[in-house]
């Protein structure tokens, strides 16, 4: 699939979803619902080692919930990460495929499954390949400060993404989701690398924010937007796993700076303390909170709303409802 056509297939998406499609929420909440154990440096991509079977049941429930896009459990799945843990390159890169794999799996039976209902409210979901950020990997909590040392520089972070992205890109999804990005420095290394492999899917690049004003470096949108828009590879920009309260200023502000569409996908409002490992009390309360902020959202002019930690198939399915008008 080239570019354009990558692309036209997510502006239909949108468009078929009324102008505002939705994205899944938590997925490591919903595994450990499930009973799964991840409290590990690998996060939710330890279930493609152990519990594959929950990864796709919680791909299953948020399209029951109405959600149009479904992310992969790759966000903390690195070639590093599973080397750590014994594994060969050959066996990291098949996990990383079969991330991608267990949700085109999980879309085509549902689709097939639904697709014949008459007057059903579902469309056929298209599948984000998640892409961590250098601080997912560290899991020290530097995506929420974009301190990485000055040991890592723009050759260090290409490097790190490289073979991820040629396998996760070759593995078939239909966007390339590049989430938790805290600082100028991995954006530009990120917009290099889609041009240095001539990637063909369309994709997205969201930051995290923990003032609501800036990305977590302290460097200001307006930097970190500027990289992003000298590049046709990057269809949307956004928000994601940042409180909810401060994205419909944030929506506001991106539109000023950049004319790519906007993604936003927040947590709940708890806040993670990444050195005490801990979820912090949430200032957003409900879902039902959640929902009402979510229609200022798509007021605001975002394109794809959906949810990030803390999030649940019930969340996603008070915003489908407020959103699409789903029954």
């Amino acid at each position: 699939m080239g570019i354009e056509k990558g692309r036209a297939l997510l502006e239909k998406t949108i468009e078929n979803a009324g102008g505002c499609a939705i994205i899944d929420g938590g997925f490591a909440t919903q595994l450990e619902k499930h009973g799964a154990s991840i409290n590990d440096p690998l996060w939710s991509a330890l279930c493609l080692i152990k519990d594959p079977h929950l990864i796709q049941r919680v791909h299953l429930e948020y399209m029951e919930a109405g959600a149009d896009i479904l992310v992969t459990s790759s966000y903390q799945a690195t070639i590093p990460g599973f080397l750590s843990r014994g594994m060969s390159k050959e066996e990291a890169e098949s996990l990383l495929v079969k991330s991608v794999k267990l949700a085109i799996q999980s879309r085509d039976e549902f689709w097939s499954t639904v697709s014949v209902i008459a007057d059903n409210s579902y469309k056929r979901a298209l599948v984000a390949a998640s892409v961590g950020s250098y601080g997912a990997y560290l899991a020290d909590g530097s995506e929420y400060s974009g301190i990485y040392g000055n040991d890592v520089g723009l050759a260090k972070l290409k490097d790190f993404h490289r073979r991820r992205l040629q396998v996760l890109a070759g593995a078939g999804p239909d966007i390339l989701a590049f989430e938790t990005i805290p600082n100028k420095l991995e954006t530009q290394a990120i917009v290099e690398l889609l041009e240095e492999e001539n990637i063909v899917i369309p994709a997205w690049i969201c930051f995290s924010s923990v003032d609501g004003e800036n990305a977590p470096s302290g460097e200001s949108f307006e930097e970190c937007l500027n990289v992003i828009n000298k590049s046709n590879k990057v269809a949307m920009a956004g928000i994601n796993c940042a409180p909810p309260q401060f994205v419909d200023t944030l929506i506001r502000r991106f539109k000023k700076l950049t004319n790519k569409m906007i993604v936003v996908y927040p947590n709940s409002g708890e806040i993670w303390d990444g050195k005490a490992k801990r979820w912090l009390p949430s200032q957003c309360s409900d879902d039902k909170a959640f929902t009402s902020m979510a229609l200022r959202w798509r007021d605001a002019g975002a394109k794809l709303i959906g949810g990030c930690c803390r999030t649940t198939p019930s969340t996603i399915r008070g915003i489908a409802k407020a959103v699409k008008g789903r029954p």
